[in-house]
């Protein structure tokens, strides 16, 4: 049986494909939605994985966050979207997922600054289903780039690219976190191979061309998507990216204590 020490959470979605492409064999990985990998994480299920920023927000006394790593886009993130019948001041409601806490805070604030009030109801994500109940429908992940590809003239709001208008900050959707009481030297090896990982996609061209390759066979969406799309989300964070989690977690989400990083 492998220990929970040896186990890595990660994402379903493409988004993290950079990261786990050729990951040490000394890791496990355990892939699930993301507000799930929540829960796996305070149950020990696994060492470390990414969880919505929100969901840290929540369990912040309880968690602990790895450097340099996460979800994030300076500008349009591609993948987390708001489709709608109808223009967005004439929104009377918005069917939200259940599978992003991020997200759904998100929208609600970016509506909110532009004095939008709509009424909400949790739905799982189904477009087609979502938007014969409501006015509009936030989506996440690859259901969010496929529906765009599939419904461009749905697409209302780019939820990176409005908080990026609004705050002038990378947003960070989600974050790598780990229970306070992992073991610091195993934290510190996953930090180190997931953000090795990382550099290599951002700097050599042939992992960049393996992992889009390998992403499109698994996907099913074209090269040029998924060329465009790790153009638009990031896994390495910058001293901004920092500034816009901090700016998300205190002012949407309420987080009243500093972030809790882990010491490299």
């Amino acid at each position: 049986m492998v220990n929970w020490s040896d186990i890595i959470g990660r994402v379903s979605f493409v988004n993290c494909d950079p990261l786990f492409h050729n990951l040490s064999e000394q890791w496990s990985i355990l892939p699930a939605p993301p507000a799930w990998l929540t829960g796996h994480l305070l149950r020990r299920d696994c060492l470390v994985a990414p969880i919505p920023a929100a969901d840290y927000a929540v369990n912040s006394s309880e968690l602990i966050l790895l450097p340099d790593i996460g979800i994030a886009s300076v500008g349009a993130v591609g993948s987390v979207l708001l489709f709608s019948k109808r223009e967005l001041t004439k929104i009377r409601d918005i069917a939200l997922p259940t599978d992003s806490s991020t997200s759904k805070k998100l929208v609600l604030y970016l509506l909110s600054q532009l004095d939008l009030d709509p009424k909400t109801v949790d739905m799982g994500p189904d477009l087609d289903e979502m938007l014969s109940k409501c006015d509009a429908a936030l989506l996440i992940g690859d259901r969010a780039l496929d529906e765009a590809q599939r419904n461009p003239e749905l697409v209302k709001m780019d939820l990176g690219e409005e908080w990026f208008k609004q705050t002038g900050l990378p947003m960070v959707f989600g974050v790598f976190a780990a229970p306070v009481s992992a073991p610091v030297n195993k934290l510190k090896q996953a930090h180190h191979d997931l953000l090795e990982n990382a550099k290599k996609f951002r700097d050599e061209q042939q992992i960049k061309d393996d992992v889009i390759r390998d992403t499109v066979i698994r996907s099913g969406f074209s090269k040029d998507r998924i060329n465009g799309y790790f153009n638009e989300v990031t896994n390495i964070l910058t001293d901004d990216s920092v500034r816009g989690l901090e700016l998300f977690l205190t002012k949407v989400c309420g987080l009243e204590t500093d972030i809790q990083w882990l010491e490299i």
